[in-house]
């Protein structure tokens, strides 16, 4: 995209990415270690970044994570990852961390964090990201959480 062109508006789907947890994924207290619920929070960012600005991605921060309740061995883990927010050449991108117990199906929000992802062109510099097209009142929420985080970023910056 050059500066001349104009930046078009695209939704943002929802991705989704699913796992086991593993013995060899958890810590001493019989838990997920949070480095790994974060590699997938990462993985599943960048490919919510990539469907949305179908560019090279990198990611720039991790900002807030919350873990709210430990993941257990064989539990079914999902990621769902959307980018709320967008300026020129970053999006930001929340990731909520659902766990399953694998026979009886219940289901709880373990973790949810925010990813800053920027977009490269095919010399790997930033490049333009289209704009967000927000349908509904949650669309419009979250962009309202992805501005705060963007706020801070920039006051980090300066």
């Amino acid at each position: 995209m050059t500066p001349q062109e104009p930046r078009l508006t695209h939704t943002a789907p929802e991705v989704y990415a699913t796992d086991i947890v593993l013995p060899n994924q958890t810590n001493g207290h019989g838990t997920m270690f949070g480095g790994e619920v974060m590699a997938l929070m990462d993985k599943t960012a960048a490919v919510a970044a990539l469907r949305f600005c179908r560019r090279a991605v990198v990611t720039a921060s991790s900002e807030r994570i919350d873990f709210r309740t430990p993941i257990h061995p064989s539990e079914i883990i999902e990621a769902r990852a959307r980018v709320i927010h967008v300026g020129r050449t970053s999006m930001i991108v929340r990731i909520h961390i659902f766990a399953e117990h694998p026979l009886r199906g219940d289901r709880r929000l373990c973790t949810t964090g925010y990813f800053s992802m920027v977009a490269l062109d095919e010399r790997r510099q930033p490049c333009a990201v289209p704009l967000l097209q927000l349908d509904d009142d949650e669309a419009r929420a979250e962009w309202v959480i992805g501005e705060d985080i963007r706020r801070g970023i920039k006051a980090r910056q300066a």
